[in-house]
């Protein structure tokens, strides 16, 4: 957890810096490309995780992979390569990602259910998730066969299980009692 930590000051860090510069939207764009292509590339995983590879080697590679990139951008693989933190760095993007959308009024809403969610269904939850949240709300589905039934919403810090699977173990732990 020390890691998403210290990935969320990173990001707020980078996130200040570029609002100050009024660079917010491209460093957001550049991070948005740096945390695709982190995931597209099991590669590139393993290499900036590799304690064997050199800080500088990691820093030339990034530079010139995403030498299209703002300079804030390219200023936070400096700073990883001063602190050795290269292996944070998708987890920066990630964080910025949801510090950016936090500054401009949006969050998303993780919604679980057991099967995909219908666009009706999308369209109710979202009228739900209105009514106690004045943010511009993404929705976004995981599909879990595992809960059985109902969903689970998750909406920032807040979550609300409606799933089977738990009133079930609710009604197991109330009968074992």
């Amino acid at each position: 957890m020390t890691g998403s930590r210290a990935a969320i000051r990173y990001a707020k860090a980078i996130l200040e810096m570029a609002q100050a510069s009024g660079a917010a939207q491209q460093v957001s764009e550049d991070m948005a490309q740096i945390s695709a292509s982190v995931k597209e590339s099991k590669e590139l995983q393993d290499f900036l995780g590799n304690p064997t590879v050199k800080a500088e080697i990691k820093e030339a590679a990034l530079k010139e992979i995403f030498a299209n990139s703002n300079n804030i951008t390219q200023g936070l693989f400096r700073l990883l390569l001063e602190n050795k933190r290269f292996g944070i760095l998708p987890a920066i993007a990630e964080q910025y990602k949801v510090q950016f959308d936090i500054i401009n009024g949006e969050q998303v809403a993780t919604v679980t259910t057991a099967f995909p969610i219908t666009p009706e269904l999308e369209a109710k939850v979202l009228d739900k998730i209105k009514e106690f949240s004045d943010k511009k709300i993404t929705l976004k589905n995981i599909v879990n066969p595992a809960i059985i039934g109902g969903f689970i919403l998750r909406v920032g810090d807040k979550q609300f299980n409606a799933s089977v699977a738990n009133s079930l173990n609710t009604l197991k732990r109330e009968l074992s009692n």
